[in-house]
């Protein structure tokens, strides 16, 4: 099945609200944990979340490792308040939680090259329409040694085998979401497309790819 990109940015005020009433608790809390046992349970000390819409895993990073500081990246302005307003509602997370404004390629990152200890990212690649943008900016954010961990939906084989997961996965969910799971599964990629991504970006040495349950990949590894 050909990949259908889709739009890059989920700002829509339909879309917001949508994400900001579901239930993805499981799924994040899986990712989050699985990041944990990779990294070795230790993150270290700065960490960046691209792609961090409206702050699920940005949130829990900082709960989990509560000496961390933590930066979410994202070009949604909507998705970005709704982000600042659950950080908000903790305030014990003040000083260690931020969010900032960024699109994909980072044009200059300033301040913040080389600056991350770890640099996640879930369910970002997909939304790109150049992929290339998120390996050059984990490059650009990495310190070395940094530990890189991107979780994303792997495409299926099929339009059957995509109506198969909205139904399975989505089957109760409003028709904004499902609508963007479906066309979001048509724009992801395969693990062998993102294998050819991390070669051209010079990172297939640092970085592995693999599929994750049936609907998932990762990309994961440190970065010298």
């Amino acid at each position: 099945m050909q990949r259908i990109p889709e739009p890059e940015l989920m700002d829509g005020v339909d879309q917001v609200r949508a994400y900001a009433a579901a239930d993805f608790d499981a799924s994040d809390q899986a990712m989050l944990d699985r990041f944990s046992a990779l990294c070795g349970g230790d993150p270290g000390g700065r960490l960046v979340d691209l792609g961090c819409g409206p702050g699920n895993i940005s949130l829990r990073l900082a709960r989990r490792w509560p000496l961390a500081t933590v930066l979410g990246l994202d070009g949604a302005p909507r998705m970005l308040a709704l982000a600042q307003e659950r950080a908000a509602a903790e305030p014990e997370l003040a000083g260690r939680l931020q969010f900032q404004e960024a699109l994909l390629p980072l044009a200059e990152p300033g301040p913040l090259a080389a600056a991350f200890s770890a640099v996640v990212s879930n369910s970002l690649l997909h939304h790109l329409h150049d992929p290339g943008g998120l390996w050059r900016a984990v490059a650009q954010l990495a310190a070395p040694g940094a530990f890189v961990y991107v979780q994303d939906l792997r495409r299926p084989a099929s339009p059957a085998a995509v109506d198969a997961l909205v139904a399975e996965q989505m089957g109760t969910a409003p028709e904004v979401l499902r609508h963007d799971y479906r066309a979001s599964l048509h724009a992801a990629f395969t693990p062998e497309e993102v294998a050819g991504q991390l070669e051209q970006a010079g990172l297939a040495g640092q970085l592995q790819v693999a599929p994750r349950q049936e609907r998932y990949l990762e990309v994961w590894g440190r970065i010298a």
